[in-house]
């Protein structure tokens, strides 16, 4: 079980060697440190031939603590490798959902973190009303009516795209604002595309909690994004936007309610974005873990203590497989 494919977002293949604010980066490295063969590709660079899936995929080796990738591809059979991660980022436009069509036609004993089917038919914003108790009130709709009867009852949303990322898209919006009208039917595409039109949570003037949650756990440890340039919310990732996350016991029990669910629809590893003890939205895409920044913060090397829980889900994962064989 030695054999590794991860499935990166095309800019982060662009500039690999150097981008140590994201976490593939670290989990690569180490995974290579620890005797693994990694190898990486991208969702544009996948493909079938009749029932079996390929990639043009380019192998990695780390040399003193910096991470490389050769030069020219090669073509794989996806099915030689026992485990491969998908983290293309968002848009999930049809590029994105044609990739994991290509994913299902994995031999069952290829692993796949987090499932193909979660990540085709599961939406990282409203998943979190499959848990109502932890899930901020919101509607999700195109109707500009119901979004200003919504927006009338609470005084203060969020309205946010159903596919993107990093706040791509997102606006605040009360009933004081001059442009009510413009601001919904820009986000609606004129009442053609869906949005998620959440309750304002008035704490995120102190930030948003990135929880860290794998194979059923809520570490311990985390960062809270704070708001920058005269923003309401996270927009870049800067060191002094990303600051202690103390997990509350409140928090850290969301597992409880979270996991099975999780587990059950093959979602290993996500980021819960938290505000007042709500989930706003849960990451399943391409989590990013604040690898780099949480070593600072806590003076640790979280990227093994992340490669540890995830190799012993791995074992797991084979062990119940050659159970069922």
């Amino acid at each position: 079980m030695k054999n590794v494919l991860f499935i990166i977002d095309e800019i982060e293949f662009k500039y690999f060697e150097f981008n140590v604010l994201v976490t593939d980066f670290w989990m690569i490295r180490t995974f290579l440190q620890e005797g693994y063969k990694v190898d990486i590709t991208t969702k544009h660079e996948l493909f079938l031939e009749g029932c079996l899936p390929f990639g043009l995929i380019y192998e990695t080796k780390e040399k003193n603590g910096e991470i490389f990738k050769a030069d020219s591809n090669k073509k794989v059979c996806l099915n030689d490798y026992n485990v491969i991660f998908t983290r293309p980022d968002p848009p999930v436009d049809i590029d994105f959902i044609n990739a994991t069509y290509v994913l299902d036609y994995l031999d069952k004993k290829v692993f796949c973190i987090n499932s193909p089917f979660a990540l085709r038919n599961i939406n990282e914003k409203l998943y979190v009303n499959k848990f109502p108790t932890l899930a901020p009130k919101n509607i999700v709709t195109s109707v500009e009516s119901l979004i200003k009867d919504f927006l009338f009852e609470n005084g203060e949303i969020i309205i946010k795209p159903l596919n993107k990322c990093f706040s791509s898209g997102v606006f605040y919006l009360n009933t004081k604002d001059k442009n009510i009208n413009a601001i919904i039917q820009t986000a609606t595409d004129n009442g053609k595309t869906k949005v998620m039109v959440q309750e304002f949570l008035p704490k995120i003037s102190e930030g948003d909690k990135r929880l860290i949650y794998i194979a059923g756990e809520i570490f311990d440890y985390a960062v809270t994004k704070v708001a920058t340039n005269n923003d309401f919310k996270f927009v870049e990732h800067k060191k002094e936007n990303l600051v202690f996350g103390n997990v509350t016991k409140e928090q850290k029990e969301m597992e409880k309610i979270i996991s099975k669910t999780l587990s059950d629809d093959g979602i290993y590893m996500a980021g819960l974005d938290v505000i007042d003890d709500k989930i706003i939205e849960i990451n399943i895409t391409s989590p990013c873990f604040f690898i780099n920044e949480i070593n600072s913060l806590y003076n640790i090397n979280f990227e093994k203590i992340i490669f540890n829980k995830i190799e012993n889900l791995i074992n797991q994962h084979f062990s119940a497989f050659l159970t069922k064989c």
